[in-house]
């Protein structure tokens, strides 16, 4: 199977050249043994030298999307490590590659580490928690599911590193068995009929795989000598609503119509700010049935209105753990992980209690908006905050070699990590886009209370940040990029930003083209530096350098839908529509969601009198897409064509109920409908 083709690399790393010299970067179908490929989660790009030479200390960073650094890998805090420990220890060259990923949990992070540990690593740095209920094999999952038996578990994920054992993966199929299937990545969307209770005994399994998974992380490691700092994971308690609540078991009759009575008229007092009547209703509530987790949220916002704050606490705790859609890392969850560091602290383990220090930092010990985005996601100030306790941890760790070659004591501060970094006004604007529009305004978040609320905010926030961001504006943080690249040239993260900027906000071209290519040659391996730099290449009317390059983007990636889609776009610049066409329906195969796709093919097809084949692709998009305004419109005006003018107009109507502002739709409703 080797031989022919068949199968994929299952390790976490794969060797490339980078200026001639060996190196190793990130397998973009690693995470294929655990997710259907289509939306296969991926960690962010890194490279790092074959053999490691004097005066490297190499640290890899593992965990989930928290430590990813979600919305923004440019932002997670295995960055803000890297500039810290280069500025306390100039003489050591700090090797931070940062291995997690979103959507993963302790069974992936164990086979990463494992992985790490073949490649001279001296720490691993630990932040896992927030994905045990829904992540593989967990018992909320929609991927690989829970099982008992952990050694079946492992023994499931060992086989698919061979390629007979990829081959009944994709025989078997189901989602979440490494088949070949695309599906729409929907984010925590994907979970909504996944609630687990706080009292499923579903959960003492997953409690227990994590233990023995963290402990075996620390295996691997001790086994190659390197150290361990353990984290605990924290969350957002005080502006997090519980995503999902459930009544007790057998709950119903008349405690239930008395718990509703209470509980509403709890609801109005603390809408009229009598927060402590509102306090004493909930409580009674709580004494019919105390199981329901957004009585204890509102229970804590009202105590803390009213300043009785360690009770607050306690309440948005318990709201915490019974939200039985359970994307955040619970109590028990941060036990284990003390337990673990303080049962293996001789043998190179420490701790980095995570959620004492932001709790320390926060106002009345309740982390909230001040340091989290949304649920578990820190903002820059909280990964500062994350960071600066971790930075403490690892100088602890640290070999005397390294200390030695100490330079200052001071620790960069936020400002100079900002300053490093290239965090500019831009950065923030988009940063709280990717939250609300990636998270914010998307379910399960719709269904937490003050909802609309929270999307407003959001929305006059980065109004107000945006009326500041004109071309001067534009031209510092231009500038913020091009000081931190004198710092550090190296970094790609910076030469990524700044040529983003320079090609979606300056329309310089030729200056991004410049950046994306130093990126390229920096991770030879990326597909997605590929995927920017075609992008630009045709923007400048270099449509034959921009097919070079989606082609290269594809070859690494075979499951990235933009780039077969934006190949395609390309094929159809130059008249190319058969081509075309066959990117099209690839980038859908990948990409069911790529709305552009389809309507493009509809339009190739229009243009070749295709229409039935036009209509046909409408409706396939709009079955991936319900909601998307632009397909109904062109399905409408296709039905019109066909002579099926009623049809027409109801897709039409469809389409402005969906986009009431567009004036495209606007002018086929008008077309069509002819006033009526």
């Amino acid at each position: 199977m080797r031989l022919v083709g068949y199968g994929f690399e299952p390790g976490m790393f794969e060797r490339c050249q980078v200026g001639g010299s060996s190196a190793y970067c990130d397998n973009v179908e690693f995470s294929w043994r655990f997710f259907p490929r289509g939306i296969a989660r991926q960690c962010d790009p890194f490279v790092f030298p074959s053999t490691k030479g004097k005066g490297i200390y190499r640290i890899f960073v593992l965990g989930e999307s928290a430590a990813k650094g979600e919305p923004e890998g440019a932002f997670c805090f295995a960055r803000f490590l890297r500039v810290m420990l280069r500025a306390a220890y100039p003489g050591v060259n700090f090797e931070v590659a940062n291995v997690s990923m979103a959507a993963i949990n302790s069974h992936v992070v164990l086979q990463i580490a494992k992985d790490c540990a073949a490649h001279e690593t001296d720490m691993f740095v630990v932040y896992l928690g927030n994905n045990e209920v829904t992540g593989p094999y967990g018992a909320g999952t929609v991927f690989a599911p829970l099982s008992d038996k952990l050694w079946l578990i492992r023994a499931g994920i060992a086989a698919k590193r061979t390629r007979i054992g990829q081959l009944v993966g994709q025989l078997v199929g189901g989602f979440g068995a490494g088949g070949d299937q695309s599906g729409i990545w929907r984010g925590l969307e994907m979970y909504l009929d996944r609630q687990v209770r706080a009292d499923d005994r579903e959960l003492e399994i997953v409690y227990r795989h994590y233990r023995r998974n963290v402990e075996d992380i620390v295996r691997v490691a001790g086994k190659v000598d390197a150290k361990v700092l353990l984290c605990t994971v924290g969350s957002n308690l005080k502006d997090c609503p519980p995503f999902a609540s459930l009544h007790k078991r057998d709950f119903g009759g008349t405690e239930k119509q008395k718990w509703d009575e209470l509980y509403h008229k709890g609801v109005e007092l603390e809408a009229t700010g009598r927060y402590a009547e509102a306090a004493e209703l909930y409580r009674q509530a709580a004494a019919v049935d105390d199981a329901y987790a957004e009585l204890h949220f509102r229970l804590g916002r009202c105590l803390r209105a009213i300043g009785e704050y360690e009770r607050a606490r306690a309440s948005y705790i318990r709201a915490r753990e019974l939200d039985t859609l359970r994307f955040r890392a619970d109590d028990r969850i941060n036990q284990i992980i003390r337990e673990v560091a303080e049962r293996t602290a001789g043998g190179g383990v420490h701790l980095v209690d995570a959620v004492e220090v932001l709790e320390e930092r926060s106002p009345r010990g309740m982390p909230g908006e001040e340091f989290f985005y949304e649920h578990v996601h820190l903002n820059f100030a909280g990964t500062y905050v994350l960071s600066r306790a971790i930075f403490e941890g690892i100088r602890e760790a640290l070999p005397q070699w390294v200390k030695e070659r100490g330079g200052s004591e001071a620790v960069l501060s936020e400002e100079q990590c900002a300053e490093r970094l290239g965090y500019t006004d831009w950065d923030w604007v988009r940063l709280a886009e990717k939250v609300l529009n990636g998270f914010i305004k998307r379910p399960p978040f719709t269904n937490q209370i003050d909802h609309d609320k929270q999307v407003e905010k959001y929305r006059r926030e980065i109004r107000d940040m945006r009326s500041k961001l004109d071309r001067a504006g534009l031209e510092e943080a231009a500038g913020q990029y091009r000081r931190a690249i004198e710092i550090d040239n190296g970094d790609w993260w910076l030469h990524w930003k700044y040529g983003t900027l320079l090609a979606e906000e300056l329309k310089d071209y030729s200056g991004a083209e410049r950046e994306f290519r130093l990126v390229r040659d920096m991770l030879p391996r990326s597909y997605t530096a590929a995927l920017a730099l075609g992008t630009v290449l045709k923007a400048q009317g270099n449509i034959d350098g921009a097919i070079a390059e989606f082609r290269r983007a594809i070859s690494i990636n075979l499951t990235c839908g933009e780039a077969h889609y934006n190949l395609g776009l390309a094929y159809q610049n130059k008249g190319m529509a058969k081509e075309a066409v066959g990117c099209y329906e690839r980038a859908i195969r990948w990409q069911p969601e790529c709305v552009p796709a389809y309507n493009n093919v509809a339009e190739i097809f229009m243009q070749q009198g295709k229409l039935s084949k036009a209509e046909e692709i409408c409706r396939k998009g709009l079955r991936a897409v319900p909601d998307s305004a632009i397909l109904h419109c062109n399905l409408g005006v296709l039905l019109n064509m066909l002579g099926r003018r009623e049809e027409g107009i109801k897709e039409v109507r469809r389409a402005m109920e969906l986009d009431p502002n567009s004036p495209g739709i606007k002018r086929a409703v008008d077309a069509l409908a002819g006033g009526r």
